[in-house]
């Protein structure tokens, strides 16, 4: 029987995140173990009239093109990824993996190598949803292996998965619609304003907005989400900052990252595990050591780290920073085969001030 959570979870990606349309093509990605939230799509994307195009993979199969890939064919980029990016009015992301450390022990190098030559495809993704051409989400399937990255039972990261959503409430969109307006609040005061100070036990940066824009992440693109965003002026960042959970990229976790910028460019960084991972990843090309993102996550129900940025990143109470490529949408201008979040917790005394004027506090908003 039918979860009617994950039902819920179907309408809400189909009806509220992508607004399907008859005619709209829609593809839809995600492992054999979402098969449920799979089927649901299907017939939530039938049912609004649009062409859904369900890509299941098995798991395992990115583990295996790591190992035995050459040169050329790490290089090559299959048209079934590239068409819908290309293409199609919608994607749907559906994360439910049997092992989130598969790639843990990859050369980095390959890694990088993959990454650059996905990077014109995901530039073409960039710019097609910062016009409007492309509607898309990314959600999350409860698996074993997610939960137990979160230290949960399966039942236990249910719950926190679809309470996370709202998918276990009467009328989760409504309670979205009131997201957008809480957040849009924020938006409309950071509307306009030039500079950013970001103070605390583990942070001292300064860096401009000046004549960027805050984007109201409310569930549309990501579900569950709670967070507003923007990218910095590239060439304005200036200080340091120590990052207070793992940063996880392709499977393998990062710890204890502080990075120091001059002029926008990190110019030092270190990490107490795989460091060597970090600065693969930041010499990937010239615009990986650049952010490409600001963040302020705003999702109360998101209370504890679970490794997983899809939920972390949303986190009341914490920044986040992503290196590399920026969002059109917002004004950002840096270009990068990357972008990779990085949490920092404010809970203990961060603040961050707006031309003078303090916008939050200790995790909580001020104005």
């Amino acid at each position: 029987m039918l979860d009617p959570r994950v039902a819920k979870q179907a309408q809400i990606l189909t009806h509220y995140c992508l607004e399907v349309k008859p005619g709209d093509r829609i593809a839809v990605n995600g492992t054999v173990l979402a098969e449920p939230l799979l089927l649901a799509l299907q017939r939530e994307i039938l049912r609004a009239g649009g062409y859904p195009h369900v890509m299941a993979s098995i798991p395992g199969l990115d583990a295996i093109f790591m190992e035995e890939a050459n040169d050329d064919q790490l290089q090559y980029v299959s048209p079934f990824f590239q068409i819908p990016i290309e293409q199609f009015e919608g994607l749907i992301r559906v994360e439910a993996a049997a092992n989130t450390r598969q790639l843990s022990n990859v050369d980095p190098a390959r890694i990088a190598r993959r990454g650059k030559a996905m990077g014109p495809v995901m530039q073409t993704y960039m710019e097609r949803q910062a016009r409007g051409d492309l509607r898309w989400v990314v959600t999350l399937f409860p698996t074993p292996a997610h939960a137990q990255d979160a230290e949960m039972s399966l039942r236990e990261f249910e719950d926190y998965t679809f309470g996370a959503m709202y998918a276990d409430e009467e009328d989760p969109v409504e309670r979205w619609q009131e997201v957008h307006r809480q957040q849009q609040r924020l938006v409309d005061w950071l509307e306009g304003k030039r500079e950013v100070k970001v103070q605390g036990p583990d942070v001292d940066l300064k860096l401009s907005i000046d004549g960027r824009r805050f984007v109201n992440s409310d569930g549309r693109n990501n579900m569950p989400s709670g967070e507003i965003f923007t990218s910095p002026v590239e060439d304005s960042v200036n200080g340091w900052i120590r990052f207070s959970y793992p940063a996880i990229h392709t499977g393998v976790e990062v710890d204890g990252i502080e990075l120091w910028f001059e002029n926008g460019r990190i110019t030092k960084a270190s990490a107490a595990k795989n460091e060597a991972f970090l600065i693969q990843a930041l010499d990937l090309d010239p615009g990986a050591r650049y952010l490409g993102e600001f963040a302020v996550g705003t999702n109360t129900r998101i209370d504890r780290f679970i490794g997983n940025i899809l939920f972390d990143e949303k986190l009341g109470g914490t920044i986040h920073l992503a290196i590399g490529a920026g969002y059109p949408e917002t004004g950002g201008k840096n270009k990068s085969a990357i972008h990779w979040d990085m949490l920092c917790d404010m809970k203990a005394g961060g603040q961050i001030i707006v031309d003078g004027e303090l916008f939050y506090e200790s995790g909580e908003f001020r104005i």
